[in-house]
């Protein structure tokens, strides 16, 4: 029987390294493919951690080697500039806080990926993320948390359809993060105590303000820092070095606590208040992203993550008609942003999700 063929998405760290060496293990034909996305992260990166430096291009290469798998690397640095740096940059310019490694992750690690694949004349593509896909009797796909609570990925995949999982494989959602390291060492691969990065790829040691300076000026433009009613308290620097929730870094002098609940950029303004202001107890949501097989019609209850680091809480949502949703949650939540995902689930499994766009106190 004629093995099948699968693209690994190769960083160069021990997760993908790991995934490569499973899936090989358990006897597909597997072509490692590390993706070159920018510039940027390629020459600045000094430690190796990003996942298109040099570095990492040859630590997935000494893998694939060690494997004995073909391994390329293919050039996606002009989707890349256009559907993350820009979408990037774009955001903070309209004082929403962007989740660039979402927006990778739908339009490059995938999308693209999965077009490309099919030139390597690939059915699968796999990525090293910590999540899982099942799929019942009569093929229904249903895209789940990884068993690692501590590690799960899903709501960062919350974008993947029904057509997309057919072709994609996530062997690590079943095992921990150790499991991996210890496989890893077990496979003789020389990234099994690699260190993580949690930074984004493509701005310099992470320092992102430096980064918006040169290539987002336009967010830099002090302004004025205002109570809800509109007095102005102070001066901010840039609305893009702001976040709702922010308390520290304001420079105001104040009897009680001061928090950020909101950024005008039509004003060029931040707004801040009291504590119970950066609660919210309802959103809505567009650019949907849905997991099922037909997007939802009706009001449902949910369970409602409104950022990675966050957990679920319990929400109602309910489907517009105009392609977004309102969500109302149980309980009021802290510093919902605008431009950040909510992610949808029911149990284990992911519903969708989308870009939150107004916040309702």
């Amino acid at each position: 029987m004629e093995k099948q063929r699968v693209v690994v998405a190769m960083s160069g760290g021990v997760d993908s390294s790991v995934t490569a060496a499973l899936l090989q293990e358990q006897g597909y034909e597997v072509v490692g493919v590390t993706m070159r996305l920018s510039e940027e992260a390629r020459d600045a990166d000094l430690d190796g951690r990003s996942c298109c430096s040099l570095s990492s291009v040859d630590d997935a290469r000494r893998v694939a080697d060690i494997l004995g798998i073909p391994h390329y690397v293919m050039d996606f640095t002009e989707p890349f500039q256009r559907l993350v740096i820009d979408y990037f940059t774009q955001e903070y310019a309209r004082g929403r806080t962007p989740n660039p490694c979402i927006a990778c992750n739908r339009y490059i690690k995938f999308e693209g990926l999965l077009e490309k694949t099919r030139a390597l004349g690939a059915q699968y593509i796999a990525t090293g993320h910590y999540a899982r896909i099942t799929h019942t009797e009569d093929g229904i796909y249903h895209l789940r948390k990884g068993i690692d609570a501590a590690k799960d990925q899903s709501y960062v995949l919350y974008h993947l359809t029904q057509e997309m999982m057919d072709h994609v494989l996530f062997p690590l959602g079943d095992y921990r993060k150790d499991e991996i390291r210890r496989m890893a060492e077990d496979y003789g691969l020389p990234v099994a105590h690699k260190a993580e990065s949690q930074e984004l790829c493509f701005v310099p040691r992470d320092d992102y303000k430096s980064y918006l300076r040169t290539h987002a000026p336009q967010t830099m433009q002090t302004g004025a820092i205002t109570d809800r009613t509109g007095h102005v308290l102070g001066t901010h620097e840039g609305i893009a070095f702001y976040t709702i929730g922010q308390r520290r870094g304001l420079g105001i002098a104040a009897e009680h606590p001061l928090y950020v609940t909101a950024l005008d950029a039509s004003e060029n303004r931040v707004i801040v208040g009291a504590s119970d202001e950066v609660f919210a107890r309802a959103l809505t949501a567009s650019d949907l992203s849905w997991t099922l097989s037909r997007p939802p019609h009706k009001p449902r209850r949910v369970r409602a993550k409104i950022r990675y680091g966050k957990r679920e809480a319990d929400a109602w949502m309910e489907p517009q008609g105009d392609g977004t949703v309102a969500v109302h949650f149980s309980e009021p939540q802290r510093a919902v942003t605008p431009g950040q995902s909510i992610v949808f689930y029911e149990g284990d499994a992911v519903l969708g999700g989308g870009s939150i766009d107004h916040v309702i106190p």
